[in-house]
């Protein structure tokens, strides 16, 4: 189904607000990230990413660290994998709609391959969700990426480390591989300590992160040792990169929203990374 076709579109809650609602100026935007941040020499092919999610604003440029290791690459299919922040009795969710709107076009959305992961993790079907999370992160693929795509989104209201397995396998399963694919995982880091504690807490999440281990990534924020609020996001995307054959982190960016507003005395912490594997080619 061409995008253009496609009908049954979740309207954006955020467009306008958390990033430009108009197109020209959104695209502009993004792409002015992109150009000052650095491209690194990866270690393999990278396959998944790990990218902030607060308005374009306030972490944007950490974001633009990591969209930035696959511009100008080409995926068919994209698993964005968010937290759920509102209340939800369900423990995963998707969308019921066709496609994802931003400024820049519609997304269309591979129900088949999210009917095939439910049947192995109940997911559940919503309309016209406020998610932020998962939503912030298209334009950036949008304007990163040089083809269309079509989008795996997953929310987890579920963010313990079981729940996180079962997601993870079930997405590896229904994959099978990771050519063609890009894992994304949606998440901020800690939230509101003091510039200095937050430093602190952030690399100790990212260097869990960096050493591929989701069993760590969501005890130690379930211990309070170290935070994310997308730990189960997280996770799940490290399995499943890991079961299908992805071989390294490597950490694009960290920064804090202090570092934008200049209040160091509660901030959100922001990091990304790319996944690589050294199977494809």
């Amino acid at each position: 189904m061409p995008p253009s076709s496609i009908r049954d579109v979740r309207p954006s809650p955020i467009a306008g607000t958390w990033y430009p609602g108009d197109a020209k100026l959104l695209a502009s935007s993004i792409d002015s990230m992109l150009d000052a941040v650095p491209h690194i020499a990866l270690s393999g092919s990278p396959c998944g990413l790990i990218v902030p999610h607060a308005g374009h604003r306030y972490s944007g440029r950490i974001a633009a660290c990591g969209f930035r290791q696959i511009q100008g690459l080409s995926f068919e299919r994209v698993v964005v994998i968010s937290p759920m922040h509102g209340f939800s009795e369900d423990q995963f969710l998707t969308t019921d709609h066709d496609a994802y709107a931003t400024p820049l076009g519609a997304i269309p959305v591979d129900h088949a391959a999210v009917k095939a992961i439910s049947e192995q993790v109940p997911i559940d079907r919503i309309r016209a969700d406020s998610e932020h999370s998962l939503e912030i992160e298209l334009p950036f693929l949008q304007r990163a990426l040089v083809a269309e795509f079509r989008l795996i989104p997953l929310m987890l209201r579920d963010q313990s480390f079981e729940g996180a397995q079962a997601v993870g396998n079930a997405l590896a399963a229904v994959l099978g591989t990771l050519e063609g694919t890009l894992l994304v995982a949606s998440s901020d880091l800690s939230h509101f300590y003091p510039q200095p504690i937050a430093n602190k807490l952030d690399h100790r999440m990212l260097d869990l992160i960096a050493a591929f281990d989701p069993y760590g990534v969501v005890s130690a924020d379930t211990q309070g040792k170290a935070f994310a609020c997308g730990h189960g996001a997280i996770a799940s995307v490290l399995i499943a990169a890991r079961t299908l054959g992805a071989d390294r982190v490597e950490i694009t960016g960290y920064g804090t929203s202090g570092d934008v507003t200049g209040d160091t005395s509660k901030v959100v912490g922001y990091g990304s990374a790319v996944i690589t594997t050294s199977h494809l080619h």
